[in-house]
């Protein structure tokens, strides 16, 4: 098949339409063209009046020697690249012992997945509670105020990205194609089909739930093993000259689980795990992330910003935007996980703070369009320590939330406008806010660092010269976003995907501080699955060798 590319139509074209503009393309006759498939579809909404969407084909024709050679040196006509994926080994018929994966977020699914499908038959222990269960429990915050420190928004079967809006790209670079490995998976279990080919796919909060359980039923049926409630309190380390290594693991429970191979894909959040691989002499080490709020504009303001007179239209569905600016303080301050047609809600996962995020379902038909604005921040300038300096950053920011928020999970609000001229506000307007347990108007010009309330008073005008109306003064800001990635790395080595001072440890995905997001966070468990298979497999090799 060939691939063409940046093929532009308007968005009320038909099928026809299509296959019209690959003829008109490759100059041929209909009857050489024998079929095509949407690989990729996005939308060029640089001109609101005529919005496009722009396509990548993949084409089947009668003679593709003879077109390719017409168009060799059109960069938009290629060969269909192999997009499946190849699985790196399978299992020996004996194993000695079983990969360990611990956390049920992206990568640790997405590891425990592949290394099922290779035949390895994890363990996978997950802190919070099967998916359903969980959802119940982060429900109890949102509304009634009461918090289970084991099962939130942060811990819990799926992980953070299941209440969120289920974006799935990314700007990792995927030369071997595993977000396709990974879009596919997600498709069998339960997925809209459409994010195959959409350039910017979503899912939603409650298709996402119902994925996940087909996942891990996926995962159990191939003789991988599932448990909930299972929080690893301590790493068995043995050392040895050189480099220490992994021999298994310790419950809250008190039982002991041996292995050589562990997967650590335990989310951004897990504190005290953090906390406890510092204490047993596993190298991490304090990396950037950002703080800031969470804003809410009403939708159809960003509809009409982003696409004029097509605003509302179903083919477009809600809009959404991405902003940057390089504030006068010399700070960046950008726009975070949008979510259009969407809510923000309570992301907590520790008693006495308040974290915010934003969510959306599949849908996305919510009044409110919310983004994170936020600051970047750096370990050198803003939190110098040891490596879990980042932590206690995030902590103190968080405390001060809650108790801005008046002590009760409520979080501290302020208009844009109160925001901008430094007075506090006193009542809302023509926005209503989203966020539950509720939003307690204060003055937020304490809540965040003061070159981070700087730099954000700075930036949201001159976003408004971006999207009309940014700078509504009924639009509510809500605090804090801490969040946004890991505040730590724990380091690995290129080549095995090890931790660089204790073999047998995988880190992997957004707690590591390897990846951002759904999608990236599961390819990078699905390299993780790969560099634990081939270990485990050169290993079994040498004992019988």
């Amino acid at each position: 098949m060939l691939r063409l590319t940046e093929i532009k139509l308007p968005i009320g074209h038909t099928e026809e339409d299509i296959r019209t503009a690959i003829l008109k393309r490759l100059n041929l006759p209909e009857d050489e063209l024998l079929g095509y498939v949407i690989f990729k579809r996005g939308t060029d909404a640089r001109k609101a009046h005529a919005i496009l969407f722009t396509y990548t084909l993949d084409v089947e024709v009668q003679d593709e020697t003879a077109v390719l050679a017409r168009f060799s040196n059109d960069q938009h006509v290629r060969v269909t690249p192999d997009t499946r994926y190849h699985f790196a080994v399978h299992a020996p018929q004996n194993l000695s012992s079983r990969p360990v994966v611990i956390g049920m977020g992206p990568a640790g699914l997405f590891a425990g997945l592949l290394l099922a499908q290779m035949g390895f038959k994890p363990l996978i222990l997950e802190r919070g509670k099967a998916v359903r269960e969980r959802t119940k429990d982060t429900f109890g915050l949102w509304r009634q105020g009461v918090l289970n420190p084991e099962s939130n928004v942060q811990f819990g079967e799926g992980g953070a990205g299941t209440f969120s809006d289920g974006k799935l790209y990314s700007q990792i670079k995927d030369p071997r194609y595993l977000g396709c490995k990974v879009l596919n998976e997600f498709v069998k279990a339960g997925a809209p089909p459409e994010i195959l080919y959409e350039s910017h796919p979503h899912i939603g909060t409650f298709r996402l739930v119902g994925m996940v359980e087909k996942m891990r039923e996926t995962i159990q049926s191939l003789g991988g093993e599932i448990r909930f409630e299972s929080r690893v309190d301590d790493i068995e380390i043995e050392h040895g000259p050189g480099r220490q290594q992994v021999r298994g693991v310790m419950l809250a429970s008190g039982e002991r689980i041996a292995t050589n191979h562990l997967v650590l894909a335990v989310g951004h959040s897990a504190r005290d795990t953090f906390e406890m691989i510092h204490k047993r002499g596993i190298y991490i080490e304090a990396k950037p992330f950002s703080i800031g709020f969470r804003i809410e504009h009403p939708q159809s303001l960003i509809d009409v910003a982003r696409y004029g007179k097509n605003a509302g239209n179903e083919l477009l569905g809600a809009a959404d935007y991405r902003l940057v600016h390089h504030a006068g303080n010399g700070r960046t301050v950008y726009s975070f996980c949008m979510c259009p047609g969407g809510t923000v809600v309570a992301a907590t996962s520790e008693p006495g703070r308040v974290v915010t995020n934003g969510m959306s379902q599949y849908s996305r038909n919510e009044r409110n369009a919310n983004a994170g604005i936020v600051v970047g921040i750096t370990p050198e300038a803003d939190f110098p320590g040891d490596a879990l300096a980042g932590v206690a950053f995030q902590r103190r920011w968080e405390s001060q939330a809650f108790k801005l928020g008046g002590g009760t999970y409520q979080a501290p609000g302020q208009l844009l406008g109160d925001f901008l001229a430094g007075r506090p506000s006193t009542r809302l307007g023509s926005v209503q806010p989203s966020y539950t347990p509720g939003v307690h108007l204060t003055d937020l010009s304490t809540a965040l660092p003061d070159y981070a309330i700087a730099a954000i008073r700075e930036a949201l005008p001159a976003f408004a010269k971006q999207i009309k109306g940014f700078d509504l003064p009924d639009a509510v800001l809500t605090g804090v976003e801490t969040r946004t990635s890991s505040p730590i790395r724990i380091k690995r080595n290129a080549h095995d995907l090890q931790s660089i001072n204790t073999r047998g440890l995988y880190p992997a995905g957004e707690g590591a501080g390897y990846a951002g997001g759904i999608l990236s966070a599961a390819v990078d468990g699905i390299e993780i699955a790969e560099a634990v298979a081939l270990s485990i497999l050169s290993a079994a090799n040498s004992a019988s060798g």
